[in-house]
């Protein structure tokens, strides 16, 4: 008998979408003990949460995220809001006693996320956060490669990251669609959306980050408030670079731009190493490139790794070799490793604590492009 999770989901946007689908799926494909129950979904218009829950199946609809927290019937709090209002919600959902699901980044800056780290670890309650691109079964893959230690001493990291949807200075800030543009809300740029993920896959793939030097820039200094009619200053960072020490003596390179004509959602990186080398393109998804340097000189080259087979991460549970996945398992890939860590009492991650981690890198960063300096990361 599957224990039911009634889950209570605060945002009805694009995450809202992704996690609400992850809900639905999980028990057809993994085995886990768990059973997510739509409960209730909670936002600000009532007609259109209640369109959402319909759509989706909820069972029923909140306008007030407070009365959320507070009902008995609800187990796990997922927070899709905007991130200036991560911080009190999981603060509530932790004092209440409920699980906690966040999305990224977990909160506004490295000080807020410490208190959300505590709330949780003194409720003991579990949590997550959704850095779904660690559920790529290509990335997957290439933790396992580095795991089984065939690329050896680490030399070099690099990783971009870059779309384009806000080239256009006719583009307003803020908003329910455009909260991202707004500096108030969403803390930063693509430093906060973009680069939080690189972040979280390289600290994730090749251990801590020590130091670094950044520089970002707003290339659109003013664009009207959609919800002030007003024209306003921007003050978030269009575009993010940064050259990093890792802790094991890797360099690194990170970019991130909105600004890149024709990408959508490039999301790239290579690990180059003694042994080896790996680089992985998500608009390649499917793909893992890995080159041996122990192979023989007349075979030596780069493979492409086609990650669809039985043996490759998570894709057992999923459809035949040969056959892909899309963006929106990833999401349901971590959902069943989370239950399948409190189930086990080995937390998946990344946890809160894990996130805070990734999130004291995003402070360094800012105050390093402010400051105009190198700075030493927070280890957290």
């Amino acid at each position: 008998m599957l224990k039911l999770l009634n889950i209570g989901m605060i945002g009805y946007g694009f995450m809202g979408r992704a996690h609400s689908n992850a809900y639905r799926k999980v028990n057809n494909f993994f085995d886990v003990q768990h059973r997510p129950v739509l409960k209730a979904i909670c936002g600000r218009s009532v007609d259109k949460v209640k369109a959402f829950a319909d759509q989706w199946g909820y069972e029923s609809t909140e306008t007030d995220w407070r009365r959320l927290v507070e009902r008995k019937d609800i187990d796990a709090i997922d927070i899709g809001t905007p991130n200036n209002t991560h911080l009190e919600i999981a603060l509530a959902a932790a004092q209440a006693g409920k699980w906690v699901l966040c999305e990224k980044p977990l909160a506004m800056n490295g000080a807020e996320a410490r208190k959300m780290v505590e709330a949780v670890e003194k409720a003991k309650v579990p949590n997550f956060v959704w850095f779904n691109y660690r559920r790529v079964p290509a990335i997957a893959l290439a933790r396992q490669v580095m795991d089984e230690d065939r690329i050896g001493r680490v030399f070099h990291y690099r990783a971009t990251y870059l779309q384009d949807w806000t080239i256009s200075p006719d583009l307003p800030q803020g908003g329910a669609a455009l909260w991202r543009l707004d500096a108030a809300v969403a803390g930063s740029g693509v430093t906060g959306d973009l680069i939080s993920h690189s972040v979280d896959t390289a600290l994730w793939l090749n251990g801590p980050i020590q130091s670094l030097t950044a520089m970002t820039e707003t290339f659109i200094k003013e664009r009207k408030h959609q919800e002030t009619g007003k024209v306003q200053k921007v003050g978030i960072d269009d575009a993010c670079l940064f050259l990093a020490r890792f802790a094991n003596g890797a360099l690194a390179t990170f970019e991130s731009t909105r600004y890149a004509r024709g990408r959508k959602n490039k999301n790239m990186f290579e690990i180059n190493g003694e042994k080896g080398s790996m680089y992985f393109d998500l608009e390649d998804p499917h793909r893992l490139q890995f080159f041996d340097h122990g192979d023989p000189p007349h075979l030596a080259g780069w493979r492409s790794i086609h990650v669809t087979n039985f043996e490759h991460p998570y894709h057992k549970q999923w459809w035949v070799p040969g056959t892909t996945i899309g963006y929106e398992h990833t999401f349901i890939n971590a959902l069943a490793d989370f239950l399948k860590g409190v189930e086990t009492g080995k937390p998946a991650q990344p946890d809160f604590r894990d996130a805070y981690r990734t999130q004291l890198v995003l402070d360094a960063i800012l105050q390093s492009a402010r400051e105009l300096k190198w700075v030493n990361v927070n280890p957290g």
